[in-house]
């Protein structure tokens, strides 16, 4: 990106905040709503063993990467560069989604309700079509499927310039990448297979991964660039249109799969550690059913 530098007005629009109202309002909505939840277990005086200090930390590293991905000067420099743009696309799916799934904010949510809205909304969570509903919505395929479906779908040329002509159609498009990643990180971390599904979070992170990596590879190696719209944001036709759309490739290719890379290893570690515990508690639980002449002996 610096290889090409912006024009006078470009540049003027680029070093400062966007304020982008719907960016705006989506940040202020899940900061406030969660202090809101936070004050309220605090007064209270619930302390949830299954919320801790660093998952309330991870949720605001998540809200800072909001501010940061569609209202910093970021936003304002991607809407003439594809590089800037797809930073901002992995910084909502790869950063904010799984930061902010870690704080469980569903739990918070529900606390910043007024305590009869709260009461009516535990009511309905506890019923066993929601549970069923949440079961169907947490399958595996259905959530690869989606996520997958949103990140290729919004990079076809016609949709994604599209996006970038309509304020509203742009909105929905962050919303539907983070909602969509949100969504597949939760099912990893909080869904229902719980401790048990390791294996199946390892499942999520290499097929997300493997299928990123081919559209990135996809942009990074193409004879041509598939966004003629930057060109007439400020890059010339050839060279630096498609210099442009390899380096938004390569933020996609490579950052992102160090990220997931990353949490697969934190997945498969834990996995490991599951199953320790589970092979010390089976043998504890053989050492209680045998005679007490017996137990000695399996002790030794």
């Amino acid at each position: 990106m610096l290889a090409h530098p912006l024009t006078a007005v470009e540049a003027s629009r680029a070093s400062s905040f966007s304020w982008d109202p719907w960016g705006l309002a989506a940040i202020l909505a899940a900061g406030t709503t969660y202090a809101l939840g936070l004050r309220a277990l605090s007064l209270a005086g619930v302390r949830p063993a299954a919320l801790r200090g660093w998952q309330i930390a991870a949720y605001a590293g998540g809200v800072l990467a909001l501010v940061i991905a569609l209202v910093s000067p970021l936003d304002s420099l991607s809407d003439f560069r594809f590089a800037a743009h797809m930073s901002q696309h992995e910084l909502l799916m790869v950063v904010a989604a799984p930061l902010m799934v870690l704080g469980r904010p569903f739990f918070v949510y529900l606390w910043a309700l007024p305590i009869g809205w709260r009461k009516r909304v535990a009511a309905v969570l506890a019923t066993p079509n929601f549970k069923v509903a949440r079961a169907f919505f947490a399958a595996p395929v259905l959530v690869l499927t989606l996520h997958a479906v949103v990140r290729w779908v919004w990079h076809i040329p016609a949709l994604f310039e599209g996006a970038m002509q309509n304020d509203a159609l742009h909105a929905f498009q962050h919303f539907t990448f983070f909602a969509s990643a949100a969504w597949l990180w939760w099912t990893v971390l909080h869904g229902r297979f719980g401790r048990a599904g390791y294996g199946v979070g390892l499942l999520f992170v290499f097929v997300t991964a493997f299928h990123t990596s081919l559209l990135a590879a996809l942009l990074t190696v193409a004879p041509e660039g598939f966004y003629p719209i930057y060109a007439e944001r400020g890059l010339d036709t050839g060279a630096e249109l498609l210099e442009d759309q390899e380096l938004a490739g390569l933020l996609m290719w490579v950052p992102s799969a160090v990220l997931l890379l990353v949490s697969g290893l934190a997945l498969f570690i834990a996995w490991l550690g599951e199953a320790e515990r589970r092979a010390r508690r089976a043998d504890a639980l053989r050492a209680r059913m045998l005679p007490n002449p017996l137990r000695s002996l399996a002790d030794d």
